[in-house]
């Protein structure tokens, strides 16, 4: 056994293996994103071999790019796969794959707060569409249904009509196949369903996809609109909020701590958004860490704040160093 050669094939092959191999779409959008990154650099870089130095090596490049922990481990667990299954195809010495294993990932120090909205911009961001054009009333429905229901934009662009159904007297997603396959049913409220409504009556569908792409003159078009439609949407509108970074995921956020300031339990907050565990609806949430009312709020200090001081803090005056 030899490690694995320089040829494109061999390793565009293996790459399929692993890709094969993983059942969840968004795990496997991911590892094929990290493994054409980490391919294009092994083959810049000379086609080392797919040993644990070269691993090691592309690891302290990305960690010298600024890499989060989170980011950085999906990368080596890819790549971890990618060495097992060539290990498995008989492309790679086990010995070499086994020690690709043993790297260690990244530690997390921190939790990330990431961002959210407050109710008051939660709802300028929603009446924030042009609603006199058919554009702006599917804008409103994508922007009410990822902050109403918490879905993922993946959920979002695969809704169909037909989704949308009564259950107990009140309108849902039953049966939501989510991250990890994990079905869940996610209610929907009822200000989100006529929101929804007044799209679908407009653009006057009653079957398939809910959210379509439009022309450039308004006509509403066939097939369904791309996950890269949802986040220019996002963007555009939290734009406007002076929020320009704003992303889908920050309004599952923006739901999860709505329904949470609201009075909603924990447990439920997790099955709505369809967490594993509770444990990763607090790590979400940041239940641990009150930032409206923060322990250093009040602090048994006074210092001057008077404006004179102020100013002369700011012109560098009576500073000492």
């Amino acid at each position: 056994m030899i490690p694995i050669p320089a040829a494109a094939d061999p390793l565009a092959a293996i790459k399929r293996l692993v890709l094969d191999a993983v059942s969840s779409p968004h795990t496997r959008r991911s590892y094929n994103l990290v493994l054409s990154r980490f391919l294009a650099w092994y083959q810049a870089a000379g086609a080392l071999g797919l040993t644990k130095a070269t691993v090691q090596r592309y690891r302290s490049e990305l960690e010298g790019q600024g890499l989060a922990p989170s980011s950085l481990n999906v990368h080596l667990s890819a790549i971890r796969k990618l060495a097992g299954e060539a290990a498995d195809n008989g492309l790679l010495a086990p010995e070499l794959a086994a020690g690709i294993a043993k790297i260690k990932g990244a530690k997390r120090l921190s939790l990330r707060a990431g961002n959210w909205l407050t109710p008051e911009e939660a709802t300028a961001l929603l009446n924030a569409p042009d609603r006199s054009t058919l554009i702006g009333l599917r804008d409103r429905a994508m922007l009410a249904l990822l902050v109403g229901c918490g879905l993922r934009r993946a959920e979002l662009v695969s809704l169909d009509v037909e989704r949308i159904q009564l259950r107990d007297s009140r309108w849902v997603l039953p049966d939501l196949a989510g991250k990890g396959n994990r079905i869940r049913t996610v209610p929907v409220p009822a200000w989100v369903k006529v929101v929804v409504d007044e799209w679908l009556d407009c653009a006057e569908i009653q079957t398939g996809p809910v959210f379509r792409p439009l022309n450039k003159a308004g006509r509403v078009l066939d097939g369904r609109i791309s996950e890269d439609t949802v986040w220019s949407v996002v963007r555009e509108y939290g734009a406007r909020l002076g929020k320009p970074g704003f992303a889908p995921h920050d309004l599952r956020r923006t739901c999860a701590k709505l329904c949470r300031i609201s009075g909603g339990d924990l447990e439920q907050i997790q099955l709505l958004l369809g967490h594993a565990s509770v444990q990763t609806t607090e790590r979400y949430l940041g239940t641990r860490q009150n930032l409206v009312q923060a322990v250093n709020d009040n602090l048994p200090v006074e210092p001057d704040l008077t404006r004179d001081s102020r100013l002369r803090a700011r012109s560098g005056q009576n500073v000492e160093r």
